[in-house]
């Protein structure tokens, strides 16, 4: 049996993609072999501690530039040899210096290239769609720019802003779970 794919899941806030990933794969499909912050107060922390996995708390904030703290980024993900990075609401414009030396996906709360960057999806809700959705995608030095993995579209119908947010969020769990494994399939 071949020995089981390793990702790294980085993550900034409420951690509950890296939740799901860790609740739906880890252990199964997968390894993930260390979950990193930029945040120390992050929520997603308490998910890698219950879960036993290997936790880097590495403070955006300390470093005096972006390419300064992508290379500590970069440092750390060596050290576990993740086969992937997933960008799991890793919320940092990353530099070259972590694009071009780490293998990476990212979930985008939009059909890409449609709405790039912040406020996606108010602004998925608000344009002239029928459709909204998420995207995860190849990570690379242009923001939300990388090729496809997979889209996950849903009607906006008659629904509210937080309705259609709502949907939203449970899709890209779904998503995010289901590129991680297309994206480790294509790396063989």
């Amino acid at each position: 049996m071949p020995s089981r794919k390793k990702i790294a899941v980085l993550f900034s806030g409420a951690g509950s993609n890296l939740q799901y990933i860790l609740e739906n794969l880890h252990d199964k499909e997968l390894e993930v072999v260390v979950a990193l912050t930029n945040k120390a107060d992050a929520g997603g922390i308490a998910f890698a501690k219950k879960h036993n996995v290997p936790l880097e708390i590495i403070e955006s904030s300390v470093f005096e530039s972006r390419e300064a703290f992508d290379a500590e980024i970069v440092h750390a993900l060596h050290y576990y040899k993740p086969d992937l990075t997933v960008l799991a609401g890793f919320m940092r414009i990353l530099t070259p210096t972590f694009t071009n030396a780490v293998k990476a996906i990212n979930l985008h709360p939009s059909l890409l290239p449609l709405h790039k960057g912040l406020m996606a999806i108010e602004r998925s809700y608000d344009d002239e769609n029928e459709t909204g959705g998420v995207t995860v995608h190849w990570v690379t030095s242009e923001l939300d720019g990388g090729g496809v993995i997979l889209q996950k579209e849903i009607q906006k119908g008659n629904k509210s802003f937080s309705e259609y947010e709502a949907e939203v969020k449970v899709i890209e769990k779904v998503a995010l779970a289901e590129g991680v494994m297309v994206a480790l399939d294509s790396l063989n």
